[in-house]
């Protein structure tokens, strides 16, 4: 099994450059600008009425001992203080519904148009990408941006405003007791958000160590049956110890730094904390500040230092969400083969289908070095059937591949009825064509859904009507269910011969111009591969197409066939005129598959 790696993603830099770019991603937000803009406001009326409480309750302590400034009663600052609290709890409210609407309606609006840009890309992209890593952009990537545009933005922007009104509020209320706190706190902090980052690290290479230690049990739980044959159960133990043992190590250096943190949190920031009061109840019993004005001072320096230590959190995360907006905006930023932004006007004009190749040249992208077609010619007549022979890797495969426009070709053409393949609009183009291939997708749903995807407005009567064609109905019938049972996840709950049946009823459905079968029974048994041709037959009258076969039993009554070797055509013609080819390459193929002399 192959042993997976963690791919180490270069941290983002917070600068001019990379927050304008980010800054982009708001444009999913501009739709609901007035509910963020209002919750921005909400957060600073919010955080304002917060910073009261203290100065509320060091005057209570001066009201008692008859030492307050102001002439107001114990009764009237609980009356205060419950309106203070009916505002605050409102102004909280309020911004939580405006955020909330604000960050789900703009977050899903930006989940539909990567949604909608995925769907719309070349297969060729999805070859250069890995589909946890596409997968992760739409989960991890969108979710951090769903918490920066939800609560961390506000937070931080709520944050400042507590430290700048604080420290405003200290210096003005009690100034030689807030350069002491100044002098000291400040620094402590920094210093334990500095030991914070670093636990943070550690956090991280230990969550990482543990996905490592899951993937190795994955792997073992998803190939149970190579285990099991290769007898490997016990050195799929000893993978999963190490890789656990790895974990305890990590963790317990975690905890290990986690300690030292505890013990720098206790004395040093309480050690600060402490020393402040001490200098200002020094100062309480001189005379210089009242009891209450001490109070209310050590409550605003809490305020400040919790401040203080969570805006490095919410720095933190604002990098994490800008680098996740760089992530998601090079999807954004691909270009699409289809534009779903311009629905396609009128009914699908239908192909007669005739097919013709040019002398077309290919390489597949990621090695452009190889020449997998070289000058390949042929003509397929409208309602025809030819066949590709060849051993793996001769580019059966690509040429139907380039047929349904998955690549662009290096040279030559394929026109469609006479009709350059590139003049075509895609969605016209392979809405002539239906695939049946060899390892058949099925999706988790009904079997009804599986077929409806041919044609999704069709009736049930059509469906019923294309499962008897696919020679499916009698076994959709055998289940409890009927159309409504469950096919499982890739259609695990049926077997190798219904899953083509089901392909088959798929493309009748559709009614296609042009069939691509892809090696549709090469993987079945002997009793399955007759059912299932006998549907392929149904499906081939009156139909162009292409059929790419090993077994050479299913295309003896082919108009054609083409042999292929290292990307070219070697020989061609009906299955008993290159049977009688003496030393030719289909009447070697013959020789082994059906002992021909």
């Amino acid at each position: 099994m192959a042993k997976n790696k963690n791919v180490e993603i270069t941290p983002t830099k917070l600068n001019r450059e990379s927050l304008k770019e980010a800054l982009k991603i708001f444009q999913y937000i501009k739709p609901y600008r007035w509910a963020f803009v209002g919750g921005l406001a909400l957060i600073f009326v919010s955080r304002l009425v917060f910073m009261v409480f203290p100065y509320l309750s060091g005057l209570m302590v001066d009201v008692a001992q008859n030492k307050a400034e102001v002439g107001v009663t114990l009764n009237q600052i609980g009356f205060y203080l419950i309106i203070i609290l009916i505002i605050q709890g409102s102004v909280s409210y309020a911004r939580v519904i405006l955020f909330a609407y604000a960050s789900e309606k703009g977050i899903a609006d930006l989940r539909k148009a990567v949604d909608q840009k995925l769907i719309s890309l070349p297969i060729v992209f999805f070859e250069k990408n890995r589909s946890g890593e596409l997968l992760s952009r739409i989960t991890d990537d969108v979710g951090k941006l769903y918490s920066a545009f939800s609560v961390t933005l506000a937070e931080f922007l709520g944050q400042i405003v507590v430290l700048i009104g604080g420290v405003a509020f200290l210096a003005f209320r009690a100034p030689m007791l807030s350069l002491v706190m100044l002098g000291t706190l400040p620094i402590v902090l920094i210093g334990a958000m500095f030991f914070g980052r670093f636990i943070r690290k550690m956090s991280k290479e230990r969550q990482q160590e543990m996905a490592q230690s899951s993937i190795v049990l994955s792997e073992a739980i998803q190939g149970i049956r190579e285990v099991k044959s290769f007898t490997n159960e016990l050195f799929e133990m000893m993978r999963y110890g190490t890789s656990t043992d790895k974990v305890v190590q990590i963790s317990l250096r975690f905890a290990n730094f986690r300690a030292l943190f505890a013990l720098f949190i206790i004395v040093f920031i309480f050690g600060a904390l402490f020393f402040i009061i001490w200098q200002g109840a020094l100062m309480v019993s001189n005379g210089t500040m009242t009891a209450g004005r001490l109070i209310e001072f050590i409550a605003y320096t809490s305020i400040i230092g919790g401040s203080i230590a969570s805006m490095g959190n919410f720095y933190t995360e604002i990098i994490a969400a800008i680098g996740a907006t760089e992530r998601i905006r090079e999807i954004l930023n691909e270009v699409e083969e289809v534009n779903l932004t311009t629905p396609f006007s009128g009914d699908i004009p239908k192909l007669k289908g005739k097919i013709t190749y040019r002398d077309v040249a290919f390489s597949y992208p990621s090695r452009k070095d190889v020449e997998v077609l070289k000058g390949i010619s042929f003509d397929v007549p409208v309602g025809k059937k030819v066949a590709l022979v060849g051993a793996s890797g001769s580019g059966k495969s690509t040429i139907v591949q380039l047929l349904l426009k998955f690549y662009e070709i290096d040279g030559g053409a394929i026109l469609v009825d006479d009709k350059n393949l590139q003049d075509y609009d895609i969605r016209i183009l392979r809405a002539n064509m239906a695939i049946v291939p060899q390892e058949v997708m099925l999706f988790g749903g009904t079997i009804f859904e599986n077929i409806a995807y041919g044609k999704p407005a069709a009736t049930e009567a059509d469906i019923i009507e294309a499962a008897r064609k696919a020679n499916a109905w009698e076994f959709i019938q055998g289940f409890p269910e009927g159309l409504q049972t469950i096919v499982g996840e890739r259609g695990v709950k049926l077997s190798g011969g219904q899953r083509q049946r089901i392909a088959i009823a798929r493309a009748i459905l559709k009614d296609p111009s042009i069939l691509l079968l892809d090696e549709a029974t090469s993987s079945l048994d002997a009793e399955s591969e007759k059912v299932v041709q006998d549907a392929l037959n149904v499906l081939m009258e009156g139909r162009t197409s292409i059929i790419i076969a090993h077994r050479l039993s299913t295309i003896r009554e082919v108009d054609c066939i083409y042999v292929l070797e290292n990307g070219k055509i070697v020989e061609a013609g009906t299955h008993s005129t290159l049977a009688s080819l003496e030393n030719g390459i289909y009447n070697n193929l013959a020789k082994l598959q059906f002992d021909l002399v």
